[in-house]
């Protein structure tokens, strides 16, 4: 492969540590090359922007591995590997051109009945799979440990290459690619709950695929430990400015209903008194984060932009939110790494609630820093059983996007001697019990397990 010297340097230190790493980790999101640097000690620069197909497959690897590290990173108890930052110069189009697809697709609702073709062309089909293939091979060629994989293109790759592969069933969702290698004896699962342990094992049957049910183990999805720390102190909202987050995915995904999201409540914060305060997670999205400014502009609201972390410690026991300090903030970064780690460090513990697609990201996240959820339009049948799961739970309904600030009002009304539904929604979520805590912990666990007995 020809890299520039710098990312060369990182590659082989980021080969290093994956092969003494106790658990090493390969997911397929983002294009983090800079933030690479500064975690191997080298000068970064802040400004340059990433290319990013998802936050879930970064933000979960980062779960297990803040599980695994505890109180410190340290690569040698796990260590994330992602191709996309070692794809060469002569392949790098079909990166950004795959990005450059994924947006217009995400962002555009009339395209949304295209969502099948996407689905292949996000997981088995990836135009991208050429180019990640190669720095994946010659990252992991010399690990003999067992592999885990937030991805299941890697995940399938790797195995074909004689890896003992921990898969991780992301979803309440099992797509026919995470059977394709079932059968290997290589390949071991982790998935979401019973359910999804079923419907794999009836999936596989009627593909032909004889598996061995205890291979597959119900963990819990992946949560990183600061989420779930971050609702120590929180109460149910019961009177107030409720604290409400925005938030867009990897791709900028609901776009539109964001914007009408915006032109509803953004009124609301000239109020008095105040009856919400308002934060849009516009993660690495230049545009989306403008669009949002210039309508507090109009609206003559003041606007914080947060684009920076603060402490750069992933584990700074700080418990105060920026977002304390504005009625209206957007949290931008033009990296994946730091967009996450400031609304994870900022957000999840200030919010009473988030509005939200139900991906197997933001809305595990949510419920398990004890938010409740209203949820923006799904992007396919794996969404719907996450928006059906927390509703069944009592944490989430869907959002009336067009007429958001009504939906809150009727939501945030007590009956006599009753809860309104936010405070009851809020406490189902901070008593939220396993697996919905743990998933990050079990993972690491049957990890270890996997490992001992190869």
């Amino acid at each position: 492969m020809s890299l520039n010297p710098q990312l060369e340097k990182t590659f082989k230190l980021d080969k290093q540590f994956l092969e003494e790493s106790q658990l090493p980790i390969v997911t397929v999101s983002a294009s983090y090359q800079e933030d690479l640097k500064g975690l191997h000690g080298l000068p970064e620069n802040e400004t340059m922007q990433d290319v990013v197909f998802s936050r879930a497959h970064y933000s979960m690897a980062l779960a297990i591995a803040v599980a695994a590290w505890g109180k410190a990173i340290d690569h040698n108890k796990a260590w994330i590997i992602d191709p996309t930052n070692y794809v060469s110069p002569e392949h790098w189009r079909q990166i950004e051109l795959t990005e450059v697809i994924g947006k217009t697709i995400a962002r555009h609702p009339i395209l949304k009945m295209l969502k099948d073709f996407i689905d292949q062309f996000g997981r088995s089909k990836l135009p991208i799979l050429a180019s990640i293939t190669p720095p994946l091979l010659h990252v992991s060629q010399k690990i003999e440990k067992p592999i885990l994989s937030l991805h299941i293109a890697a995940g399938n790759i790797l195995v074909k290459q004689g890896k003992t592969i921990v898969q991780v069933v992301t979803d309440p969702h099992v797509r026919e690619e995470y059977i394709t290698n079932a059968e290997s004896k290589r390949m071991f699962y982790c998935v979401f709950d019973e359910k999804t342990k079923i419907e794999f094992l009836e999936k596989a049957a009627v593909m032909g695929k004889k598996v061995d049910p205890n291979k597959i183990i119900v963990t819990g999805p992946p949560v990183d430990p600061r989420i779930i720390k971050a609702k120590e102190k929180k109460h149910a909202w019961r009177r107030g400015p409720i604290n409400l987050v925005l938030t867009t995915g990897g791709l900028g995904t609901n776009k539109h209903e964001i914007r009408q999201i915006l032109l509803k409540l953004l009124p609301l914060l000239r109020k008095q008194p105040n009856p919400i305060n308002l934060c849009l997670y516009a993660s690495t999205h230049l545009d989306i984060m403008e669009m949002a400014r210039k309508l507090a502009k109009e609206n003559r609201i003041k606007t914080e932009i947060i684009t920076e972390i603060g402490n750069q410690s992933y584990f700074d026991k700080s418990q105060r939110s920026v977002l304390e300090d504005s009625n209206f903030s957007i949290i931008y970064h033009p990296q994946i790494v730091d967009a996450n780690e400031i609304l994870v460090k900022h957000a999840f513990s200030w919010a009473d609630g988030f509005i939200t697609k139900p991906s197997g990201d933001m809305a595990y996240d949510a419920a398990a820093a004890g938010c409740f959820l209203l949820t923006l339009n799904e992007w396919g049948e794996w969404e719907e059983n996450i928006r059906e799961t927390f509703e069944q739970l009592g944490i989430s309904r869907k959002a009336d996007s067009e007429n958001i600030d009504k939906q809150l009002e009727v939501l945030s009304q007590a009956e006599t001697n009753e809860s309104s539904w936010i405070e009851k929604a809020m406490n189902n979520a901070l008593t939220l019990k396993k697996p919905y805590l743990s998933g990050a912990e079990n993972i690491v666990a049957a990890h270890q397990k996997i490992s001992k007995n190869q």
